[in-house]
Formats: C-alpha cells, sequence, structure tokens
C-alpha cells in the first residue's frame, strides 16, 4: 500500500472498508464495532471523524489496528461487547468472526442446559419475548388458501 493517496479498498483486520465513506462509518463495518466505539477510537487516535477511510496513511490504518486489538485496555468496560465471560470471568472484546463463533457457542450451551432461551431456540421459534400468534411463521412450507367448490 502506499502512504499517501486515494485507495479504493482500505483492508483492515480481515474486512474490506470502502474508501469512499467516512472513518467513522468505515470502522463500523468490521463486525464487533460499533458508532459509539467507532467514534470513541477515533478520539482516542486523533483522526478526523468524516475523514474519507480511502485518505488514510499506512500509519494511521496501523495505529487503527492497534488500538482495535487493545480495546481491552484502552477503553472502560462499558464499551466492552462481552463483560463477564462466561468461561474466563474477564471483560472481553471480540473482534470479527470471534463475535459469531462465540454468540453460537453460547445459543449451543443455552440448548444444552435447558433453558428457557435454548428451548426457544431449538424449536426455532422466536426468543426475545415477540409475539407469535399470527408472525414468525417463515419456517416450513406455505399453506395455499383453497377455493369451496360449488
Amino acid at each position: 500500500m502506499s502512504s499517501q493517496g486515494y485507495k479504493e479498498i482500505v483492508r483492515m483486520l480481515d474486512t474490506d472498508i470502502k474508501g469512499s465513506v467516512p472513518i467513522v462509518e468505515g470502522l463500523t463495518r468490521i463486525k464487533g464495532i460499533g458508532p459509539t466505539l467507532s467514534r470513541a477510537i477515533l478520539n482516542k487516535v486523533g483522526i478526523p471523524m468524516y475523514k474519507k477511510t480511502g485518505f488514510l496513511t499506512d500509519e494511521e490504518i496501523k495505529r487503527l489496528e492497534t488500538i482495535i486489538k487493545n480495546i481491552k485496555n484502552e477503553f472502560p468496560p462499558y464499551l466492552l461487547n462481552r463483560r463477564f465471560d462466561r468461561y474466563t470471568g474477564e471483560d472481553l472484546h471480540l473482534i470479527g468472526e470471534d463475535v459469531k463463533f462465540i454468540m453460537e457457542r453460547d445459543i449451543e450451551f443455552e440448548k444444552k442446559i435447558n433453558t428457557w432461551r435454548g428451548l426457544r431456540h431449538k424449536l426455532g421459534l422466536k426468543v426475545r419475548g415477540q409475539r407469535t400468534r399470527t408472525t414468525g411463521r417463515k419456517k416450513g412450507a406455505t399453506v395455499g388458501v383453497r377455493r369451496r367448490k360449488k
């Protein structure tokens, strides 16, 4: 990568970010980073929020990556996405594919110990208290309505 000029696509932490979007929005494309954390990271590094991602220098990209990899040490616990991990007891921040992997592991654990949420996941029903009387029937074959013969 060149340290000057515009880049169409910037690669950060196994994620492609379009060069045309502001960096505050571009960071949210990385799984595990939302708008609040994105703004906090940019304030910490000292990069203007609305600078286009394509105009970042290699040095700025490296600074962003090191901060993102060490989020746990750089920011207060309320900005982390996994507080008090079930297995280690630590506050963690998951990035990228780790988010998906850990979430699937948690769901499997809940299914195994037969919690209410685990049972709902097993049955393929809604988990968070949504209504199910008329919505959420997309699973399975569609049943049509037949006309009555005259």
